[in-house]
């Protein structure tokens, strides 16, 4: 069953909502990725337990970022990246729905696969293979081929506001390879993505579900354009 390891928001202020996620959410120094740059983008990469919140940020003009930025009227949620076991099959199944790829990274610990937001509906969703399992390139050289020593917070899902909630969500999870309850689409550790009816600001992912530390609060803050629910 896929697993969500990484949350990406995109932000105006790379710095500013970097520094808001780290204290609000207790992260660690991030890493910045200089692979990035060749969708014209700069961002900031941080741990939270094995799983991962990213921030991207436009640095040149004409990206789809930057595009995005502006169709939803600020920041907010941008892209959901999905470890699976079997990531050949989830691509055969989005051919077979006529989901389009627009970007593939195969290396020998990771295979990363990005489906097109307009196709899938609602954010981009990257579908990557880690060896061995549990790694996570994109997170760091401390990441890459290993896992190394990590707390127990983790993230478990989102919640995705579309034009067509039900279409999207058995678009998703036929894709994932999932079930499909309803509105509700399931992941890996009672994790659930949650589709619902986009308003104003258009289609977008609009909150995370996060497990937090046992000392930690619950509730939930707002940051980057997004509802992180901490549970």
């Amino acid at each position: 069953m896929p697993r969500l390891r990484q949350a990406v928001l995109v932000a105006c202020d790379l710095d500013a909502v970097a520094a808001q996620l780290r204290t609000e959410l207790g992260l660690g120094e991030p890493f910045h990725d200089p692979g990035v740059a060749r969708f014209g983008l700069g961002n900031a990469v941080m741990a939270l337990g094995d799983t991962f919140v990213e921030v991207v940020s436009p640095v040149t003009a004409g990206t789809a970022a930057g595009r995005y930025l502006e169709r939803r009227g600020g920041d907010g949620g941008y892209m959901v990246m999905f470890e699976l076991d079997d990531v050949e099959s989830a691509r055969r199944r989005a051919a077979e729905a006529g989901v389009r790829e627009v970007s593939v990274i195969d290396l020998p610990d990771i295979l990363d696969v990005h489906l097109h937001p307009r196709d899938m509906g609602g954010a981009i969703v990257a579908l990557d293979r880690a060896v061995p399992p549990g790694s996570w390139r994109w997170g760091g050289p401390a990441w890459e081929g290993r896992i190394p020593a990590h707390g127990p917070e983790t993230l478990l899902g989102a919640t995705v506001e579309v034009a067509d909630p039900e279409s999207t969500a058995e678009r998703w999870a036929h894709v994932l390879g999932v079930r499909r309850n309803g509105l509700a689409v399931s992941l890996d550790g009672g994790g659930k993505l949650h589709f619902t009816p986009s308003h104003g600001r258009g289609d977008g992912i609009v909150d995370f579900t996060v497990a937090v530390g046992v000392d930690s609060r619950g509730g939930g803050v707002d940051l980057g354009g997004v509802r992180f629910e901490l549970r």
